[in-house]
């Protein structure tokens, strides 16, 4: 069995988007006829520069490889350009060109992916949700409002979820780490203070920032939230200097949680050996792909850290996820996205049931990609996955950052 073709798919989710502006879905067809899906999560180039990279990791280094030659395959990315160091573009396109293969390997053997990784160990999997708006919350209003949050964490845990995300503490800007403005600070202590109000014990707070702050200002601010006991601090500062975690783990009282941008075994295994984190958030469609995280997984246990699969992607990159969840011991929680494009474009494969999510029993990935729903939604604006602002924080009106909502572009 020989891989032979790849198809690259763009997909705009539509509204309300939650997931990012579009994902970048890869279809391998083996000379057998076996078709396996991945999906690549890069924000670093636009998808049609990304497309070019995909389509040239897979000439230089898998076409005509048999699928199960995974280690190989990972060596020549990673080395070959004579590089040999975490590189997010093209680990992002061969990480969905990973999962892609094991989707192959399973269909093949008429097994689940899990069970090609050492086997299920988690007969399901505790799962976690952002906050997002209710019918009736209006935007941008919503971003900043504890009360509106509340009620929406009150609506997850009748749901059956047992841990909620939020991310008040923004901006996210382009200059790099910053010191929180004094309204940053009390809007995060108000959505903590009302979000815990509202579910009580029954819920875990998860505080999620994304690089906005310098260790210093980091400190401040989650030292401002210890009192409501969040489960994780998530990525305080940005992801250029792994060495300066251990400062905030330190310093701060709440378990440190990161992973979304970082890449291989190399970047998580520095934060391991330093204790800056005890929560990996590896994506998987940038990470390495499956087998790149579960040695990490295996790195991370022995050094008393837990997993957690982060995901602000499609369902394909979820189904990696969760088939790597089943099959690790020190699974903490996974990310989950519920929409109705996300469960469509698996048909309906997997699915959030009380909390938790069961990992598919079928073959492959156990999922079922709708294609023609995949390309009857092409993404025809101009920006990234994902941006951040080039303003800079305001220290003197307050800031407004609309969560993971794409803007229009």
């Amino acid at each position: 069995m020989k891989l032979q073709d790849l198809d690259v798919i763009v997909t705009a989710p539509p509204p309300p988007g939650w997931g990012g502006r579009y994902w970048i879905l890869v279809k391998l067809t083996t000379d057998t006829g076996i078709t396996g899906w991945g999906e690549c999560y890069a924000a670093s180039v636009g998808p049609e520069a990304m497309t070019h990279v995909i389509r040239d990791v897979f000439a230089r280094h898998m076409a005509g490889e048999n699928p199960e030659n995974i280690e190989l395959m990972f060596r020549r990315a990673y080395s070959s350009g004579f590089t040999q160091r975490p590189d997010l573009t093209v680990m992002g396109a061969f990480s969905g060109l990973e999962i892609a293969c094991w989707d192959i390997l399973g269909k093949d053997r008429g097994r689940p992916v899990w069970a090609l990784l050492g086997g299920r160990m988690n007969e399901r999997i505790r799962a976690y949700s952002y906050l997002y708006p209710l019918p009736h919350h209006p935007l941008p209003d919503f971003w900043v409002s504890p009360e509106m949050a509340a009620e929406s964490a009150a609506n997850l845990v009748e749901k059956g979820y047992t841990a909620v995300k939020f991310d008040p503490a923004g901006p996210y800007t382009i200059r790099g780490g910053h010191q929180p403005a004094m309204t940053d600070i009390e809007t995060s202590v108000a959505f903590c203070r009302a979000i815990r109000e509202a579910v009580g014990n029954r819920a875990d707070l998860l505080f999620g920032t994304h690089g906005q702050f310098n260790p210093a200002g980091a400190i401040r601010l989650g030292q401002a939230l210890e009192p409501f006991q969040p489960l994780w601090f998530e990525e305080p500062i940005p992801p250029d200097n792994l060495l300066d975690f251990a400062q905030i783990a330190q310093a701060v009282r709440i378990p440190l949680a990161t992973g979304e941008r970082l890449t291989t075994k190399a970047e998580f295994a520095t934060l391991l050996r330093t204790g800056g984190a005890s929560i990996l958030q590896p994506a998987l469609g940038r990470a390495g792909g499956i087998w790149e995280m579960k040695k990490t997984a295996a790195l991370a246990e022995a050094f008393g850290a837990q997993l957690a699969p982060h995901l602000y992607a499609g369902p394909v990159e979820w189904a990696a996820n969760i088939h790597l969840a089943a099959s690790i011991p020190n699974l903490l929680i996974a990310e989950s996205i519920e929409t109705e494009f996300h469960a469509a474009l698996i048909g309906n494969g997997i699915s959030v049931d009380d909390g938790f999510i069961h990992p598919p029993e079928a073959p492959g990935l156990g999922i079922e990609v709708d294609e023609v729903l995949a390309r009857a939604h092409p993404y025809t604006g101009t920006g990234l996955h994902l941006e951040m602002q080039e303003a800079p924080c305001d220290y003197r009106n307050g800031n407004v950052f609309e969560g993971g909502a794409p803007l229009k572009s």
